[in-house]
């Protein structure tokens, strides 16, 4: 069986009107076979998942929760933050007793790809990624030579837990609102600032509203993406992951938003990006403005700069671990050279859309999207 692919195979018994639903996986880093077979009810079944060209998206119940149940699903929502503070806490308390520590890069993750239109998995990536920021193909030293294992440079406040927030029936609000309010809880943390890794890209919309908000204005955003997601909706959805800086810009959560790699848009991603004057800068015209991206300054004026990576912007030869396969795209050398070359305060970035599901055995997506993690982090520590 191909590594860190799943199936699904579906046998319906007439008989009993049954479905047994297979489901196998294969997970490389643990080496260890998945397999789980449910039995359910043809017509339930049918009535609680959709299938289509996606495949089967969700295991649920389409009902809503009773009135009556509301405050068990707010104590849930309580617990998940009560969890991300106390180790955001933990962790400050860390970095501020080491002393030294301007500002301290905090990982946390986000494992939510629900909001994905195509194929399912980002919601595996942060356990992968940080496995790929440690991995024994490397040292521990970023190409700027900053030492990652001393902790005033990085910590780890651990995963939002987002599935299990999904099966208490939390809807997408309320989803997007534990996220912002668990990025303003590491940020309580001084001096920490957030790195989340997702998850798709709808998390950047939660993640960049609690950044503005905690720093009290909008900061500049720059955004590597084969894709500008700024549709104003997309199946339905305004927290698509082809929505999310439609959300942020009408928020008013930013002032700049210059978006890198573009090279799969449409009349709409174009009449968006006029209505919000975003910068973008496609890669059909790559080549005229590879100076002025790779010397940028922002982040004056406003309270700072905040990173979106989506690592699609790649072209798919050096990732083949996404969803959505886009040629023509960037080196991963043009994106360093663009990063390490930024002048302004990162205040917080996203790497996201990285798909375990998809990727190689040799996990060369992993280490793609943690050696992101990791000079983003030189970049942001200080």
């Amino acid at each position: 069986m191909p590594p860190n692919i799943g199936h699904h195979i579906i046998h319906n018994n007439p008989k009993h009107t049954h479905l047994f639903i297979c489901h196998i996986s294969w997970f490389d880093s643990s080496q260890i076979y998945v397999l789980l077979i449910l039995k359910v009810s043809t017509m339930s079944f049918l009535a609680a998942v959709n299938i289509g060209r996606r495949g089967i998206r969700r295991f649920s119940t389409a009902s809503k929760i009773p009135k009556s149940l509301e405050g068990g699903q707010q104590r849930v929502i309580d617990a998940a933050l009560g969890l991300v503070r106390e180790q955001a806490k933990l962790k400050g308390e860390q970095v501020r007793a080491l002393g030294g520590a301007k500002a301290t890069t905090c990982l946390l993750g986000v494992p939510l790809g629900h909001h994905s239109s195509y194929h399912q998995g980002p919601q595996y990536a942060p356990p992968f990624i940080r496995e790929g920021i440690w991995h024994g193909s490397s040292n521990n030293t970023t190409e700027a030579g900053v030492v990652l294992d001393d902790p005033r440079v990085m910590v780890d406040a651990g995963d939002i837990p987002i599935q299990e927030l999904r099966r208490c029936e939390v809807d997408d609000d309320n989803l997007m609102q534990v996220v912002t309010d668990s990025v303003k809880v590491v940020m309580e943390e001084d001096p920490l600032r957030p790195l989340v890794l997702g998850g798709d890209h709808s998390i950047s919309f939660p993640v960049v509203r609690a950044v503005s908000e905690k720093l009290g204005g909008p900061v500049d955003i720059l955004h590597l993406d084969a894709h500008p997601d700024i549709y104003e909706s997309y199946e339905g959805s305004i927290y698509s992951h082809a929505s999310p800086f439609a959300r942020i810009m009408e928020g008013g959560y930013a002032r700049r938003l210059l978006q890198v790699g573009i090279r799969s848009i449409n009349q709409e991603g174009r009449d968006q990006a006029k209505r919000f004057g975003v910068e973008q800068y496609e890669m059909r015209e790559y080549e005229k403005y590879r100076d002025y991206l790779q010397n940028l300054k922002l982040g004056e004026g406003v309270k700072g700069v905040y990173i979106s990576i989506d690592v699609d912007c790649l072209d798919p030869g050096f990732v083949p671990g996404i969803s959505h396969h886009e040629s023509g795209g960037l080196s991963f050398r043009d994106c360093m050279n663009i990063l390490m070359n930024l002048q302004g305060d990162i205040v917080g970035a996203d790497v996201v859309e990285y798909n375990p599901q998809r990727d190689l055995p040799n996990g060369m997506t992993t280490l793609v999207a943690a050696k992101f993690v990791r000079e983003v982090t030189a970049r942001m520590s200080k």
